[in-house]
């Protein structure tokens, strides 16, 4: 899927928690349809603002552990985080001017 990253568990600590800027972490799984539709919108968004917000993905199915910690029930679902805390969560499949929407904290 696209251009973007993937994150591990065993990753997730130091690439996402300890960032110095915002991450938006995707968590996705290869049958989930709505997961397919944000792809590449995602894929969008990283190339236009990614010196601004750092993307990853997280395959559920691969990662159990940090969908499980954060209580990731419903997919797809999008969480920023900033300074190791969520501080936005999209759930299910949007529209790239939504997500834009959404994101414009960290990407104005």
């Amino acid at each position: 899927m696209g251009n973007i990253a993937a994150v591990t568990d065993a990753e997730f600590d130091a690439e996402v928690l300890k960032s110095d800027k915002p991450v938006l972490v995707d968590f996705w799984a290869e049958w989930c349809g709505p997961c397919r539709q944000v792809g590449p919108i995602l894929d969008e968004i990283a190339a236009e603002h990614g010196d601004k917000i750092t993307f990853y993905k997280m395959n559920v199915d691969e990662n159990p552990v940090t969908p499980s910690n954060y209580r990731v029930s419903g997919i797809p679902t999008i969480n920023v985080y900033q300074n190791g805390e969520v501080v936005r969560s999209i759930v299910g499949a949007k529209p790239k001017g939504a997500l834009l929407n959404e994101l414009s904290d960290f990407i104005a």
